[in-house]
Protein backbone atom coordinates (compact mmCIF):
# COMPACT_ATOMS: atom_id res chain seq x y z
CA UNK A 1 0.00 0.00 0.00
CA UNK A 2 1.41 3.38 -0.99
CA UNK A 3 0.40 6.97 -0.22
CA UNK A 4 1.04 10.08 -2.28
CA UNK A 5 -0.52 13.58 -2.39
CA UNK A 6 -3.49 12.52 -0.29
CA UNK A 7 -4.09 9.28 -2.20
CA UNK A 8 -3.65 5.75 -0.98
CA UNK A 9 -3.27 2.83 -3.37
CA UNK A 10 -4.81 -0.17 -1.65
CA UNK A 11 -4.05 -3.88 -2.08
CA UNK A 12 -7.11 -4.20 -4.34
CA UNK A 13 -5.34 -1.88 -6.79
CA UNK A 14 -7.73 1.04 -6.28
CA UNK A 15 -6.63 4.56 -5.43
CA UNK A 16 -8.68 6.18 -2.69
CA UNK A 17 -8.75 9.47 -0.82
CA UNK A 18 -6.41 9.46 2.17
CA UNK A 19 -8.88 10.12 4.96
CA UNK A 20 -10.44 6.65 5.57
CA UNK A 21 -6.98 5.13 5.93
CA UNK A 22 -7.29 1.36 6.22
CA UNK A 23 -10.22 1.12 8.63
CA UNK A 24 -12.76 -1.26 7.05
CA UNK A 25 -15.81 0.64 8.28
CA UNK A 26 -14.37 3.93 7.09
CA UNK A 27 -13.41 2.46 3.72
CA UNK A 28 -16.92 1.10 3.22
CA UNK A 29 -18.32 4.55 3.98
CA UNK A 30 -15.91 6.17 1.52
CA UNK A 31 -16.67 3.65 -1.21
CA UNK A 32 -20.45 3.50 -0.89
CA UNK A 33 -21.76 6.67 0.76
CA UNK A 34 -19.48 9.69 0.79
CA UNK A 35 -20.25 12.03 -2.08
CA UNK A 36 -23.30 10.16 -3.35
CA UNK A 37 -26.05 12.72 -4.10
CA UNK A 38 -28.70 12.43 -1.39
CA UNK A 39 -32.17 13.85 -2.06
CA UNK A 40 -34.19 12.26 0.74
CA UNK A 41 -35.42 14.85 3.25
CA UNK A 42 -35.07 12.63 6.33
CA UNK A 43 -31.70 11.22 5.32
CA UNK A 44 -30.36 14.74 4.80
CA UNK A 45 -31.56 15.68 8.29
CA UNK A 46 -29.84 12.64 9.79
CA UNK A 47 -26.52 13.42 8.16
CA UNK A 48 -26.63 17.08 9.13
CA UNK A 49 -27.37 16.23 12.77
CA UNK A 50 -24.59 13.64 12.87
CA UNK A 51 -22.16 16.14 11.36
CA UNK A 52 -23.13 18.50 14.16
CA UNK A 53 -22.36 15.81 16.73
CA UNK A 54 -18.98 15.35 15.06
CA UNK A 55 -17.88 18.89 16.00
CA UNK A 56 -14.61 18.53 17.91
CA UNK A 57 -14.44 14.80 17.16
CA UNK A 58 -13.46 12.59 14.23
CA UNK A 59 -16.06 11.30 11.79
CA UNK A 60 -15.05 7.70 12.41
CA UNK A 61 -16.09 8.18 16.06
CA UNK A 62 -19.58 9.15 14.91
CA UNK A 63 -19.67 6.44 12.27
CA UNK A 64 -19.00 3.77 14.89
CA UNK A 65 -21.87 5.13 16.97
CA UNK A 66 -24.26 5.74 14.08
CA UNK A 67 -26.52 2.76 14.73
CA UNK A 68 -26.80 3.77 18.39
CA UNK A 69 -27.72 7.29 17.31
CA UNK A 70 -30.38 5.92 15.00
CA UNK A 71 -31.80 3.82 17.83
CA UNK A 72 -31.88 6.58 20.41
CA UNK A 73 -33.00 9.32 18.02
CA UNK A 74 -36.03 7.42 16.68
CA UNK A 75 -34.48 6.71 13.30
CA UNK A 76 -33.91 10.45 12.95
CA UNK A 77 -37.58 11.13 12.50
CA UNK A 78 -37.69 14.94 12.91
CA UNK A 79 -41.33 14.92 14.09
CA UNK A 80 -40.43 12.59 16.97
CA UNK A 81 -37.21 14.39 17.88
CA UNK A 82 -38.95 17.78 17.86
CA UNK A 83 -41.16 16.51 20.69
CA UNK A 84 -38.29 15.37 22.94
CA UNK A 85 -38.73 16.90 26.37
CA UNK A 86 -36.41 17.27 29.39
CA UNK A 87 -36.87 13.67 30.54
CA UNK A 88 -35.93 12.29 27.13
CA UNK A 89 -32.91 14.55 26.98
CA UNK A 90 -31.79 13.34 30.40
CA UNK A 91 -32.16 9.74 29.23
CA UNK A 92 -29.98 10.48 26.21
CA UNK A 93 -27.37 12.03 28.50
CA UNK A 94 -27.13 8.67 30.25
CA UNK A 95 -26.68 6.65 27.06
CA UNK A 96 -23.01 5.74 26.54
CA UNK A 97 -23.77 4.59 22.99
CA UNK A 98 -23.93 8.15 21.69
CA UNK A 99 -22.03 11.39 22.19
CA UNK A 100 -23.35 12.68 25.51
CA UNK A 101 -23.15 16.41 24.96
CA UNK A 102 -26.14 18.33 26.27
CA UNK A 103 -25.73 21.27 23.91
CA UNK A 104 -25.59 19.00 20.89
CA UNK A 105 -28.59 16.95 22.02
CA UNK A 106 -30.66 20.02 22.70
CA UNK A 107 -29.42 21.46 19.41
CA UNK A 108 -30.71 18.39 17.57
CA UNK A 109 -34.17 18.96 19.06
CA UNK A 110 -34.14 22.61 17.99
CA UNK A 111 -32.92 21.62 14.54
CA UNK A 112 -35.73 19.08 14.20
CA UNK A 113 -38.24 21.85 14.82
CA UNK A 114 -36.52 23.96 12.17
CA UNK A 115 -36.65 21.01 9.77
CA UNK A 116 -40.41 20.66 10.26
CA UNK A 117 -40.97 24.29 9.33
CA UNK A 118 -38.80 24.05 6.21
CA UNK A 119 -40.32 20.73 5.22
CA UNK A 120 -43.84 22.11 5.39
CA UNK A 121 -42.89 25.21 3.44
CA UNK A 122 -40.82 23.78 0.60
CA UNK A 123 -39.23 20.47 1.50
CA UNK A 124 -35.84 20.15 3.19
CA UNK A 125 -34.12 18.66 0.15
CA UNK A 126 -35.37 21.46 -2.08
CA UNK A 127 -34.25 24.04 0.48
CA UNK A 128 -30.69 22.69 0.51
CA UNK A 129 -30.21 21.78 -3.14
CA UNK A 130 -31.49 25.15 -4.32
CA UNK A 131 -28.20 26.59 -3.05
CA UNK A 132 -26.37 24.65 -5.81
CA UNK A 133 -29.16 24.98 -8.40
CA UNK A 134 -30.14 21.35 -7.94
CA UNK A 135 -26.88 19.90 -9.31
CA UNK A 136 -23.72 18.78 -7.49
CA UNK A 137 -20.72 21.07 -7.76
CA UNK A 138 -18.00 19.09 -9.51
CA UNK A 139 -14.66 20.05 -8.00
CA UNK A 140 -11.41 18.58 -9.26
CA UNK A 141 -9.07 18.38 -6.27
CA UNK A 142 -5.83 16.54 -6.95
CA UNK A 143 -4.36 16.69 -3.46
CA UNK A 144 -5.63 17.31 0.04
CA UNK A 145 -4.25 20.86 -0.22
CA UNK A 146 -6.86 21.59 -2.91
CA UNK A 147 -9.77 20.97 -0.54
CA UNK A 148 -10.96 23.90 1.53
CA UNK A 149 -12.83 23.55 4.86
CA UNK A 150 -15.65 25.89 3.80
CA UNK A 151 -16.78 28.06 0.90
CA UNK A 152 -19.22 30.82 0.05
CA UNK A 153 -22.08 28.37 -0.40
CA UNK A 154 -21.53 26.63 2.93
CA UNK A 155 -21.49 30.04 4.61
CA UNK A 156 -24.80 30.94 2.94
CA UNK A 157 -26.41 27.63 3.92
CA UNK A 158 -25.12 27.97 7.47
CA UNK A 159 -26.66 31.42 7.79
CA UNK A 160 -30.00 30.22 6.36
CA UNK A 161 -30.13 27.17 8.65
CA UNK A 162 -29.36 29.23 11.74
CA UNK A 163 -32.18 31.59 10.79
CA UNK A 164 -34.50 28.55 10.83
CA UNK A 165 -33.41 27.58 14.35
CA UNK A 166 -30.75 24.97 13.54
CA UNK A 167 -27.74 24.56 15.83
CA UNK A 168 -24.23 23.23 15.19
CA UNK A 169 -24.40 24.22 11.54
CA UNK A 170 -21.36 26.45 11.16
CA UNK A 171 -19.82 26.86 7.68
CA UNK A 172 -17.20 24.13 8.23
CA UNK A 173 -19.78 21.62 9.48
CA UNK A 174 -22.05 22.50 6.57
CA UNK A 175 -19.25 22.05 4.04
CA UNK A 176 -18.42 18.61 5.45
CA UNK A 177 -22.12 17.83 5.13
CA UNK A 178 -22.17 19.05 1.52
CA UNK A 179 -19.25 16.77 0.69
CA UNK A 180 -20.90 13.79 2.35
CA UNK A 181 -24.31 14.16 0.68
CA UNK A 182 -22.95 14.87 -2.77
CA UNK A 183 -23.79 18.54 -3.04
CA UNK A 184 -20.12 18.90 -3.89
CA UNK A 185 -17.83 16.21 -5.29
CA UNK A 186 -14.57 16.43 -3.34
CA UNK A 187 -13.18 12.99 -4.03
CA UNK A 188 -9.66 13.50 -5.29
CA UNK A 189 -9.62 13.19 -9.08
CA UNK A 190 -7.40 10.07 -9.15
CA UNK A 191 -9.63 8.36 -6.54
CA UNK A 192 -11.74 5.73 -8.26
CA UNK A 193 -14.90 7.21 -6.74
CA UNK A 194 -14.46 10.67 -8.25
CA UNK A 195 -15.64 9.63 -11.71
CA UNK A 196 -18.38 7.38 -10.32
CA UNK A 197 -19.79 10.12 -8.10
CA UNK A 198 -19.53 12.64 -10.94
CA UNK A 199 -21.60 10.37 -13.18
CA UNK A 200 -24.27 10.08 -10.48
CA UNK A 201 -24.49 13.85 -10.26
CA UNK A 202 -24.81 14.24 -14.00
CA UNK A 203 -27.83 11.94 -13.98
CA UNK A 204 -29.81 14.17 -11.62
Amino acid sequence: MTESDGLIRHPDGKCRCWWPGTDELYLAYHDAEWGVPELDDRALFEKLILDGFQAGLSWITILRKRENFRRTFAGFDPAVIAAFGPQHIEALMCDAGIVRNRQKIEGAVASARGWLAIQERQGFSNFLWDFVDGRPVQNEPRSRADIRPENETSRAISKALKAEGFNFVGPTIVYAFMQAVGMVNDHLVPCFRHAEVKAMGERL
